[in-house]
This record gives structure tokens, sequence and C-alpha cells, in this order.
């Protein structure tokens, strides 16, 4: 999605346009296109010239940005009931398991930062070459 507005440079395009090549629902792009206005790394107008493109220089866009503003969600689901303190894995687990998210996150954030929107627009390029 990015990588095409990347393409289109200060060109508007629809979320139906993007939809289609996305091959998804335009409703769920222009979810995806609100979470990324509200990071500030696109902008969006309405009418009939409306659409939407990036914010600024891909080059200037780290994957890390894009991570934070459309994530959905901690690699491990804890259940919404506290577990049964009195089991000694219960009583446990959850402190485990948010060390390893912390963890987790700190390292996709670290893989992530290495790269920016325009890294990615130049290897899609190069396959489609």
């Amino acid at each position: 999605m990015l990588s095409m507005l990347a393409r289109s440079k200060d060109e508007n395009l629809k979320s139906d346009y993007i939809a289609h090549s996305v091959n998804t629902n335009a409703v769920v792009i222009r979810r995806l296109l609100g979470q990324l206005n509200n990071a500030k790394l696109v902008v969006s107008q309405t009418g009939a010239n409306g659409g939407t493109r990036l914010a600024r220089c891909p080059s200037e866009i780290n994957l890390s940005e894009i991570y934070k503003a459309v994530s959905c969600g901690e690699v491990f689901a804890l259940h919404t009931k506290a577990p049964n303190q009195d089991c000694p894995v219960g009583k446990n687990i959850e402190a485990v398991l948010c060390c390893l998210q912390k963890e987790i996150d700190k390292g996709i954030e670290e893989k992530l930062s290495r790269y920016s929107l325009q890294n990615v627009f130049e290897m899609v390029a190069l396959q489609t070459a």
C-alpha cells in the first residue's frame, strides 16, 4: 500500500484503487490509511480530487514508524482473566510472557528501523524489472 503511494509521488490515490491492487476491501484500506494519517505518515483529502499521498519522502519514513502506526497487538495474547495464582505456572506466566514481549518488540523495532519505505520501494521495483 505504501509502496504504491511512494510510486505515485505527489499524486493522490483513491482507496478503491489501492484496495484493488492489494486485493481487499476499500474499507480495510481506509482503516489502515486512517491509522497512517494519525501517525502523520500519509495525508488524505476528500472530494473529487481527493485521495491519499505520503506525508514525507519515502526515504524519510522508517519501517518502524509504519509498524507502530498499524501494529494490531502483541505476539502473545494473554487471557482477559488473571490466571490462578495458586498454580505455580499461572502465578508466573504473565510476568514471563510480558518480559518476552518487551524483548521481541525491541528486536522488531531495531530490525525495522534499519529500513526505510524507499528501501522497500526499490526492492519491489527490482522484482518487477
